[in-house]
Protein backbone atom coordinates (compact mmCIF):
# COMPACT_ATOMS: atom_id res chain seq x y z
CA UNK A 1 0.00 0.00 0.00
CA UNK A 2 1.58 3.42 -0.94
CA UNK A 3 1.73 6.48 1.77
CA UNK A 4 -2.23 7.88 -0.33
CA UNK A 5 -3.59 4.62 0.76
CA UNK A 6 -3.62 2.98 -2.79
CA UNK A 7 -2.69 -0.52 -3.73
CA UNK A 8 -0.61 -1.86 -6.84
CA UNK A 9 -3.71 -3.96 -8.01
CA UNK A 10 -3.70 -2.65 -11.27
CA UNK A 11 -2.12 -5.07 -14.61
CA UNK A 12 0.41 -3.58 -17.14
CA UNK A 13 -2.05 -4.06 -19.44
CA UNK A 14 -4.57 -1.60 -17.76
CA UNK A 15 -1.87 1.20 -18.53
CA UNK A 16 -2.45 0.49 -22.31
CA UNK A 17 -6.11 1.00 -21.86
CA UNK A 18 -5.73 4.24 -20.30
CA UNK A 19 -3.69 5.49 -22.80
CA UNK A 20 -5.01 4.42 -25.95
CA UNK A 21 -8.50 5.49 -24.31
CA UNK A 22 -7.58 8.18 -23.85
CA UNK A 23 -5.63 9.82 -26.60
CA UNK A 24 -7.95 8.29 -28.96
CA UNK A 25 -11.41 11.23 -28.91
CA UNK A 26 -13.72 12.70 -31.06
CA UNK A 27 -9.82 14.39 -32.44
CA UNK A 28 -9.56 11.75 -34.87
CA UNK A 29 -12.71 11.83 -36.37
CA UNK A 30 -13.01 15.70 -36.44
CA UNK A 31 -9.38 16.55 -37.05
CA UNK A 32 -9.08 14.91 -40.71
CA UNK A 33 -11.61 17.61 -41.78
CA UNK A 34 -10.26 20.35 -40.07
CA UNK A 35 -6.53 19.51 -41.27
CA UNK A 36 -7.87 18.75 -45.18
CA UNK A 37 -8.64 21.93 -45.28
CA UNK A 38 -5.59 23.21 -45.44
CA UNK A 39 -3.63 20.07 -46.19
CA UNK A 40 -4.52 18.70 -49.73
CA UNK A 41 -1.58 16.60 -50.90
CA UNK A 42 -2.33 13.21 -49.78
CA UNK A 43 1.38 12.34 -48.79
CA UNK A 44 2.29 15.52 -47.11
CA UNK A 45 -0.99 14.75 -45.00
CA UNK A 46 -0.34 11.41 -44.21
CA UNK A 47 3.45 12.57 -42.83
CA UNK A 48 2.34 15.16 -40.88
CA UNK A 49 0.51 12.70 -39.12
CA UNK A 50 3.28 10.68 -38.93
CA UNK A 51 5.74 13.81 -37.60
CA UNK A 52 3.25 14.35 -35.00
CA UNK A 53 2.87 11.16 -33.80
CA UNK A 54 6.67 10.23 -33.67
CA UNK A 55 7.22 13.83 -31.65
CA UNK A 56 4.67 12.72 -29.17
CA UNK A 57 6.16 9.18 -28.83
CA UNK A 58 9.75 11.43 -28.08
CA UNK A 59 7.72 13.20 -25.74
CA UNK A 60 6.78 10.41 -23.48
CA UNK A 61 9.89 8.11 -24.00
CA UNK A 62 11.29 11.58 -22.19
CA UNK A 63 8.55 12.33 -19.29
CA UNK A 64 8.40 8.55 -18.46
CA UNK A 65 11.73 9.10 -16.49
CA UNK A 66 9.99 11.23 -14.51
CA UNK A 67 6.67 9.21 -13.96
CA UNK A 68 9.59 6.13 -13.81
CA UNK A 69 10.97 7.65 -10.41
CA UNK A 70 7.64 9.01 -8.98
CA UNK A 71 5.49 5.70 -7.52
CA UNK A 72 2.23 8.27 -6.91
CA UNK A 73 -0.97 8.32 -8.39
CA UNK A 74 -2.01 11.77 -9.19
CA UNK A 75 -1.19 12.76 -12.68
CA UNK A 76 0.88 15.60 -13.96
CA UNK A 77 0.56 17.79 -9.71
CA UNK A 78 2.91 14.26 -8.41
CA UNK A 79 5.09 14.89 -11.42
CA UNK A 80 5.41 18.21 -11.39
CA UNK A 81 5.79 18.11 -6.90
CA UNK A 82 8.70 16.20 -7.38
CA UNK A 83 10.80 18.48 -9.63
CA UNK A 84 9.53 22.04 -8.48
CA UNK A 85 8.23 22.27 -5.14
CA UNK A 86 4.71 21.87 -3.68
CA UNK A 87 3.48 25.21 -4.88
CA UNK A 88 3.80 24.93 -8.68
CA UNK A 89 2.42 21.34 -8.06
CA UNK A 90 -0.70 22.79 -6.20
CA UNK A 91 -0.81 25.24 -9.00
CA UNK A 92 -0.79 22.92 -11.53
CA UNK A 93 -2.98 19.94 -9.68
CA UNK A 94 -6.30 22.39 -9.14
CA UNK A 95 -5.65 23.48 -12.64
CA UNK A 96 -5.61 19.98 -13.75
CA UNK A 97 -8.34 18.56 -11.58
CA UNK A 98 -10.87 21.49 -12.70
CA UNK A 99 -10.23 20.75 -16.44
CA UNK A 100 -11.25 17.13 -15.65
CA UNK A 101 -14.28 18.43 -14.04
CA UNK A 102 -15.09 20.65 -16.82
CA UNK A 103 -14.58 17.75 -19.51
CA UNK A 104 -16.32 15.40 -18.05
CA UNK A 105 -19.75 18.08 -18.11
CA UNK A 106 -18.50 19.13 -21.74
CA UNK A 107 -18.43 15.53 -22.85
CA UNK A 108 -21.54 14.25 -21.39
CA UNK A 109 -23.66 17.26 -23.13
CA UNK A 110 -22.26 16.12 -26.30
CA UNK A 111 -22.91 12.78 -25.70
CA UNK A 112 -26.38 13.64 -25.59
CA UNK A 113 -26.07 15.61 -29.51
CA UNK A 114 -25.08 12.69 -30.81
CA UNK A 115 -27.68 10.87 -28.96
CA UNK A 116 -30.34 13.50 -30.38
CA UNK A 117 -28.55 12.48 -33.91
CA UNK A 118 -30.11 9.10 -33.65
CA UNK A 119 -33.01 10.03 -31.33
CA UNK A 120 -34.38 13.23 -31.85
CA UNK A 121 -37.28 12.96 -29.47
CA UNK A 122 -34.36 13.21 -26.69
CA UNK A 123 -33.18 16.87 -28.10
CA UNK A 124 -35.50 18.60 -25.37
CA UNK A 125 -34.21 16.65 -22.31
CA UNK A 126 -30.48 16.58 -23.12
CA UNK A 127 -29.60 18.37 -19.88
CA UNK A 128 -31.26 15.91 -17.62
CA UNK A 129 -29.74 13.02 -19.45
CA UNK A 130 -26.44 14.67 -19.55
CA UNK A 131 -26.46 14.86 -15.87
CA UNK A 132 -27.75 11.09 -15.48
CA UNK A 133 -24.92 9.89 -18.03
CA UNK A 134 -22.22 11.56 -15.87
CA UNK A 135 -24.06 10.27 -12.60
CA UNK A 136 -23.91 6.46 -14.05
CA UNK A 137 -20.14 6.73 -14.67
CA UNK A 138 -19.22 8.21 -10.95
CA UNK A 139 -21.42 5.31 -9.27
CA UNK A 140 -19.87 2.55 -10.96
CA UNK A 141 -16.49 4.03 -9.64
CA UNK A 142 -17.86 3.74 -6.18
CA UNK A 143 -17.73 0.57 -6.52
CA UNK A 144 -14.08 -0.02 -6.99
CA UNK A 145 -11.34 0.96 -9.26
CA UNK A 146 -11.76 -3.49 -10.71
CA UNK A 147 -15.25 -2.50 -12.37
CA UNK A 148 -13.83 0.95 -13.83
CA UNK A 149 -10.89 -1.14 -15.10
CA UNK A 150 -12.63 -4.08 -16.71
CA UNK A 151 -15.02 -1.48 -18.24
CA UNK A 152 -11.96 1.17 -19.38
CA UNK A 153 -10.16 -2.41 -20.70
CA UNK A 154 -13.23 -3.41 -22.59
CA UNK A 155 -14.53 0.15 -24.15
CA UNK A 156 -10.31 0.50 -25.39
CA UNK A 157 -10.62 -2.71 -27.06
CA UNK A 158 -14.04 -2.38 -28.91
CA UNK A 159 -12.67 1.63 -30.02
CA UNK A 160 -9.68 -0.02 -31.36
CA UNK A 161 -11.34 -3.03 -33.09
CA UNK A 162 -14.18 -0.11 -34.60
CA UNK A 163 -11.22 1.99 -35.91
CA UNK A 164 -9.37 -1.09 -37.80
CA UNK A 165 -12.67 -2.42 -39.14
CA UNK A 166 -14.25 0.49 -40.09
CA UNK A 167 -10.89 1.80 -41.61
CA UNK A 168 -10.18 -1.83 -44.08
CA UNK A 169 -13.72 -1.20 -45.44
CA UNK A 170 -12.54 2.32 -46.51
CA UNK A 171 -9.71 0.01 -48.20
CA UNK A 172 -11.94 -1.55 -50.32
CA UNK A 173 -14.85 0.65 -51.37
CA UNK A 174 -15.35 2.37 -54.55
CA UNK A 175 -13.80 5.75 -55.30
CA UNK A 176 -16.38 8.35 -55.25
CA UNK A 177 -17.02 10.18 -59.16
CA UNK A 178 -14.14 12.23 -60.17
CA UNK A 179 -16.20 15.72 -59.95
CA UNK A 180 -16.23 14.76 -56.50
CA UNK A 181 -12.67 14.08 -55.81
CA UNK A 182 -11.42 17.23 -57.99
CA UNK A 183 -8.57 18.61 -54.96
CA UNK A 184 -8.76 22.21 -54.65
CA UNK A 185 -5.89 23.90 -53.13
CA UNK A 186 -5.66 24.32 -49.49
CA UNK A 187 -5.30 27.53 -47.67
CA UNK A 188 -1.79 28.73 -47.01
CA UNK A 189 -1.85 31.49 -44.23
CA UNK A 190 0.52 30.70 -41.52
CA UNK A 191 -2.32 31.26 -38.87
CA UNK A 192 -3.77 28.09 -40.85
CA UNK A 193 -0.83 26.21 -40.85
CA UNK A 194 -0.22 26.69 -36.96
CA UNK A 195 -3.79 25.46 -36.35
CA UNK A 196 -3.26 22.25 -38.29
CA UNK A 197 -0.11 21.41 -35.93
CA UNK A 198 -2.11 22.65 -33.24
CA UNK A 199 -5.04 19.80 -34.39
CA UNK A 200 -2.33 17.09 -34.67
CA UNK A 201 -0.64 17.69 -31.25
CA UNK A 202 -4.55 18.00 -29.36
CA UNK A 203 -5.59 14.33 -31.27
CA UNK A 204 -2.50 12.94 -29.72
CA UNK A 205 -2.96 14.45 -26.38
CA UNK A 206 -3.67 12.27 -23.27
CA UNK A 207 -0.25 10.25 -23.55
CA UNK A 208 0.24 10.58 -19.79
CA UNK A 209 -2.82 8.92 -18.89
CA UNK A 210 -0.67 6.71 -17.14
CA UNK A 211 0.77 9.13 -14.58
CA UNK A 212 -2.55 9.55 -12.91
CA UNK A 213 -2.44 5.49 -11.89
CA UNK A 214 1.64 5.11 -11.26
CA UNK A 215 1.06 4.15 -7.55
CA UNK A 216 -1.08 1.78 -8.36
CA UNK A 217 0.28 -0.20 -11.13
CA UNK A 218 2.03 -3.86 -10.56
CA UNK A 219 5.55 -3.60 -11.29
CA UNK A 220 5.57 -0.33 -10.09
CA UNK A 221 6.14 2.98 -11.96
CA UNK A 222 9.21 2.12 -14.43
CA UNK A 223 6.38 -0.61 -15.89
CA UNK A 224 3.76 2.12 -16.22
CA UNK A 225 6.57 4.26 -18.29
CA UNK A 226 7.57 1.28 -20.32
CA UNK A 227 3.55 0.83 -21.08
CA UNK A 228 2.89 4.31 -21.32
CA UNK A 229 5.26 4.44 -24.73
CA UNK A 230 3.90 0.84 -25.82
CA UNK A 231 0.41 2.93 -25.70
CA UNK A 232 1.45 5.70 -27.75
CA UNK A 233 3.09 3.50 -30.15
CA UNK A 234 -0.64 1.88 -30.86
CA UNK A 235 -1.95 4.83 -30.59
CA UNK A 236 0.30 6.40 -33.79
CA UNK A 237 -0.75 2.81 -35.70
CA UNK A 238 -4.15 3.34 -35.45
CA UNK A 239 -4.08 6.64 -36.60
CA UNK A 240 -2.14 5.98 -39.73
CA UNK A 241 -4.15 3.44 -40.49
CA UNK A 242 -7.35 5.35 -40.38
CA UNK A 243 -5.83 8.81 -42.14
CA UNK A 244 -4.31 5.90 -44.92
CA UNK A 245 -8.17 4.55 -45.45
CA UNK A 246 -9.69 8.37 -45.82
CA UNK A 247 -6.75 9.33 -48.61
CA UNK A 248 -7.19 5.82 -50.02
CA UNK A 249 -10.93 6.28 -50.09
CA UNK A 250 -11.26 9.86 -51.59
CA UNK A 251 -9.99 12.99 -52.01
CA UNK A 252 -9.16 15.05 -48.86
CA UNK A 253 -10.99 17.99 -50.54
CA UNK A 254 -13.73 16.21 -50.42
CA UNK A 255 -13.36 15.86 -46.32
CA UNK A 256 -12.77 19.27 -46.02
CA UNK A 257 -14.94 20.95 -42.80
CA UNK A 258 -16.40 17.54 -42.49
CA UNK A 259 -17.07 17.43 -38.62
CA UNK A 260 -17.00 13.55 -38.69
CA UNK A 261 -14.99 13.01 -41.95
CA UNK A 262 -14.96 9.17 -41.60
CA UNK A 263 -18.58 9.54 -41.92
CA UNK A 264 -18.42 11.50 -44.77
CA UNK A 265 -16.22 9.00 -46.66
CA UNK A 266 -18.71 6.36 -46.37
CA UNK A 267 -21.35 8.75 -47.59
CA UNK A 268 -18.92 9.48 -50.42
CA UNK A 269 -18.84 5.73 -51.09
CA UNK A 270 -22.55 4.98 -51.43
CA UNK A 271 -22.54 3.42 -47.61
CA UNK A 272 -24.91 6.41 -45.90
CA UNK A 273 -25.70 4.08 -43.29
CA UNK A 274 -22.39 3.49 -41.88
CA UNK A 275 -22.65 7.70 -40.70
CA UNK A 276 -24.76 6.05 -37.76
CA UNK A 277 -22.08 3.54 -36.84
CA UNK A 278 -19.42 6.22 -36.95
CA UNK A 279 -22.21 8.47 -34.37
CA UNK A 280 -21.84 5.30 -32.52
CA UNK A 281 -18.16 5.37 -32.23
CA UNK A 282 -18.22 8.49 -30.92
CA UNK A 283 -20.53 8.17 -28.38
CA UNK A 284 -19.05 4.71 -27.66
CA UNK A 285 -15.77 7.04 -27.33
CA UNK A 286 -17.06 9.62 -25.35
CA UNK A 287 -18.61 6.83 -22.58
CA UNK A 288 -15.05 5.79 -21.98
CA UNK A 289 -13.66 8.92 -21.74
CA UNK A 290 -16.72 9.57 -18.83
CA UNK A 291 -15.11 6.19 -17.26
CA UNK A 292 -11.78 6.79 -17.47
CA UNK A 293 -12.07 10.58 -16.36
CA UNK A 294 -13.91 9.76 -13.60
CA UNK A 295 -10.81 7.52 -12.33
CA UNK A 296 -8.13 9.92 -13.20
CA UNK A 297 -9.74 13.59 -12.28
CA UNK A 298 -10.54 12.25 -8.57
CA UNK A 299 -6.70 11.07 -7.63
CA UNK A 300 -5.68 14.55 -8.83
CA UNK A 301 -7.73 15.50 -5.66
CA UNK A 302 -7.06 12.67 -3.76
CA UNK A 303 -3.28 13.61 -3.93
CA UNK A 304 -3.58 16.74 -2.91
CA UNK A 305 -5.75 16.05 -0.34
CA UNK A 306 -2.80 13.64 1.14
CA UNK A 307 -0.70 16.77 0.92
CA UNK A 308 -2.98 18.45 2.86
CA UNK A 309 -3.72 20.70 -0.31
CA UNK A 310 -7.64 19.96 -0.03
CA UNK A 311 -10.79 19.62 1.89
CA UNK A 312 -9.41 15.86 3.53
CA UNK A 313 -12.71 14.43 3.02
CA UNK A 314 -11.24 13.56 -0.69
CA UNK A 315 -8.57 11.34 1.39
CA UNK A 316 -10.67 8.48 1.95
CA UNK A 317 -10.07 5.46 -0.22
CA UNK A 318 -12.92 2.79 -0.16
CA UNK A 319 -12.43 -1.01 0.06
CA UNK A 320 -12.92 -1.10 -4.00
CA UNK A 321 -9.60 0.79 -3.71
CA UNK A 322 -11.09 4.16 -5.18
CA UNK A 323 -11.07 7.57 -3.48
CA UNK A 324 -15.04 7.93 -3.26
CA UNK A 325 -14.87 11.42 -1.73
CA UNK A 326 -13.09 12.83 -4.26
CA UNK A 327 -15.01 10.58 -7.12
CA UNK A 328 -18.34 12.41 -5.23
CA UNK A 329 -16.89 15.85 -5.10
CA UNK A 330 -16.00 15.46 -8.81
CA UNK A 331 -19.61 14.68 -9.94
CA UNK A 332 -20.79 17.45 -7.41
CA UNK A 333 -18.97 19.95 -9.99
CA UNK A 334 -19.41 18.34 -13.04
CA UNK A 335 -23.15 17.90 -12.05
CA UNK A 336 -22.93 22.08 -11.20
CA UNK A 337 -21.44 22.23 -14.77
CA UNK A 338 -23.54 21.03 -16.48
CA UNK A 339 -26.77 22.53 -15.41
CA UNK A 340 -25.64 26.12 -15.02
CA UNK A 341 -23.32 25.90 -18.75
CA UNK A 342 -21.19 28.33 -19.60
CA UNK A 343 -18.31 25.92 -18.46
CA UNK A 344 -16.25 27.23 -21.85
CA UNK A 345 -14.03 29.71 -20.75
CA UNK A 346 -13.38 27.15 -17.74
CA UNK A 347 -12.61 24.24 -20.26
CA UNK A 348 -10.62 26.69 -22.44
CA UNK A 349 -8.86 28.22 -19.42
CA UNK A 350 -7.37 24.90 -18.54
CA UNK A 351 -6.46 23.82 -21.98
CA UNK A 352 -3.71 26.87 -21.75
CA UNK A 353 -2.16 25.22 -18.93
CA UNK A 354 -2.47 21.89 -20.90
CA UNK A 355 0.64 23.07 -23.10
CA UNK A 356 2.92 24.62 -20.89
CA UNK A 357 2.27 21.79 -18.74
CA UNK A 358 4.04 19.64 -21.05
CA UNK A 359 7.20 21.98 -21.21
CA UNK A 360 7.57 21.70 -17.69
CA UNK A 361 7.88 18.19 -17.65
CA UNK A 362 10.41 17.74 -20.21
CA UNK A 363 12.44 20.90 -18.21
CA UNK A 364 11.73 18.45 -14.89
CA UNK A 365 13.60 16.09 -16.38
CA UNK A 366 16.41 18.27 -16.59
CA UNK A 367 16.18 19.54 -13.21
CA UNK A 368 16.02 16.04 -11.79
CA UNK A 369 19.15 14.73 -13.66
CA UNK A 370 21.10 17.53 -12.23
CA UNK A 371 19.54 17.62 -8.79
CA UNK A 372 20.10 13.94 -8.36
CA UNK A 373 22.73 12.64 -11.23
CA UNK A 374 23.04 9.02 -9.25
CA UNK A 375 19.06 8.79 -8.33
CA UNK A 376 17.57 5.65 -9.30
CA UNK A 377 15.78 5.44 -12.40
CA UNK A 378 13.98 2.43 -13.01
CA UNK A 379 13.44 4.42 -16.45
CA UNK A 380 16.14 6.43 -18.64
CA UNK A 381 15.09 8.87 -21.39
CA UNK A 382 15.39 7.59 -25.03
CA UNK A 383 18.73 9.36 -26.35
CA UNK A 384 18.91 12.28 -23.02
CA UNK A 385 20.03 15.34 -23.24
CA UNK A 386 19.86 15.47 -27.03
CA UNK A 387 15.91 13.53 -27.12
CA UNK A 388 15.26 16.17 -24.35
CA UNK A 389 16.41 19.29 -25.81
CA UNK A 390 14.06 18.26 -29.13
CA UNK A 391 11.59 18.04 -26.94
CA UNK A 392 12.24 21.26 -24.94
CA UNK A 393 12.80 23.03 -28.31
CA UNK A 394 9.19 22.05 -29.88
CA UNK A 395 7.31 22.46 -26.64
CA UNK A 396 8.82 26.09 -25.99
CA UNK A 397 7.60 27.14 -29.51
CA UNK A 398 4.00 25.50 -29.12
CA UNK A 399 3.50 27.25 -25.90
CA UNK A 400 4.86 30.54 -26.89
CA UNK A 401 2.26 30.44 -30.18
CA UNK A 402 -0.84 28.93 -27.85
CA UNK A 403 0.46 32.18 -24.98
CA UNK A 404 0.30 35.04 -27.89
CA UNK A 405 -2.69 33.46 -30.08
CA UNK A 406 -4.99 33.14 -26.72
CA UNK A 407 -3.27 36.70 -24.88
CA UNK A 408 -6.50 37.07 -22.66
CA UNK A 409 -6.73 33.79 -21.68
CA UNK A 410 -3.04 34.01 -20.65
CA UNK A 411 -3.67 36.87 -18.94
CA UNK A 412 -6.47 35.22 -16.73
CA UNK A 413 -3.96 32.14 -15.81
CA UNK A 414 -1.52 34.30 -14.94
CA UNK A 415 -4.21 35.63 -12.59
CA UNK A 416 -5.37 32.50 -11.08
CA UNK A 417 -1.67 31.66 -10.59
CA UNK A 418 -1.21 35.15 -8.69
CA UNK A 419 -4.23 34.32 -6.37
CA UNK A 420 -3.56 31.12 -5.58
CA UNK A 421 -0.72 32.20 -3.61
CA UNK A 422 -2.38 32.93 -0.77
CA UNK A 423 -4.78 30.19 -0.67
CA UNK A 424 -1.72 27.88 -1.32
CA UNK A 425 -0.24 29.84 2.01
CA UNK A 426 -3.88 29.81 3.87
CA UNK A 427 -3.71 25.67 3.43
CA UNK A 428 -0.33 25.31 4.16
CA UNK A 429 -0.46 26.61 7.81
CA UNK A 430 -3.52 24.70 8.41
Amino acid sequence: MTEQGLTQTLPARFVLAVVVGGVVGLGILRGPGEIATVVTEPYLYLALWLVGGLFVLLSTAVVAELLGTTPRSGGAYTLVRRAYGPYAGFVIGWADWLSFAADLALKAVVIMEFVAILFPETAEWRTQLAVVVTTVFAAIQLRGIRLGALIQESATSLIGLGIVVMSLVLFFVESPPAGVMDVVPGNNALSDWSLVIATIIFTYDGWLYASYFSGEIKGGAGAAARSCIKGVVVVIALYMLLNAALVKSTSLAALADSDLAMARAFELANFPAAGSVVVIAAILILLSHQNLEYMGGPRILQALATDGLATQRARKISKGGNPVGAVVITWLLSVGLILVGGFEFLLLLCVFFFVPLYLAMIIGVLILRKREPDGERPYRAWGHPYSTIVCLTGWTIITLFQAYVERETALYAVAMVAVSWPVYRYLTRR
